[in-house]
């Protein structure tokens, strides 16, 4: 009887410990620099972190940037090497709070909320406001996302002879589908 009881107690436990956070780790985010009539510069990275902690309304998405993938190979290590200078700066992580969340409002409906927080690219920081749609779906709540970074504002420099060729706002596009078993039973029926 004492064990069923502890056993009862632990799952509980582990239970409500597991509804604390929605995570994955293959969100997109997509990374557009392209000027017309000049080459495409785009890149997809489909391995970012997104971790999102519904109590506190806190949002985390982490990527690595060497995981941005390029149609080009050269601008693939022109990008790491030259401009983000992934080995000194192997990341780009945003950290915020989403206003005016609350989990019991996620429906099949898609609806607009603010995230403001920090975003920290090439070792730089700057509080940023980026707006995102989130909605349920059957694997969790599905996050899209797109807001301008500007290039400048993150010390990121690029060399006159091609700086024509290039935009100076990177457009940026995030999209996820966050999950946590036990909350998505529990909460989003």
């Amino acid at each position: 009887m004492k064990r069923t009881t502890l056993l009862i107690l632990l799952f509980t436990a582990f239970s409500l410990y597991a509804q604390e956070k929605f995570t994955t780790n293959t969100a997109t985010v997509n990374f557009e620099a392209s000027i017309p009539l000049f080459e495409e510069i785009k890149a997809v990275n489909r391995s970012a972190v997104i971790v999102l902690e519904p109590k506190t309304s806190t949002f985390i998405c982490t990527v690595i940037i060497r995981d941005f993938r390029f149609k080009l190979d050269l601008m693939q290590e022109h990008f790491n090497e030259n401009y983000l200078e992934s080995h000194r700066y192997p990341k780009a992580v945003f950290k915020g709070k989403i206003a005016k969340f609350d989990i019991k409002d996620i429906d099949d409906t898609e609806k607009v909320y603010l995230i403001k927080g920090k975003l920290t690219v090439h070792g730089k920081s700057r509080e940023i406001e980026v707006k995102a749609l989130l909605k349920k779906v059957n694997e969790g709540i599905q996050i899209n996302s797109d807001f301008p970074i500007l290039v400048s504002d993150f010390d990121i420099s690029i060399p006159m002879k091609i700086g024509s060729k290039i935009s100076t706002t990177a457009n940026t596009g995030l999209t996820g589908v966050i999950r946590n078993e036990e909350m998505a039973l529990l909460t989003l029926k």
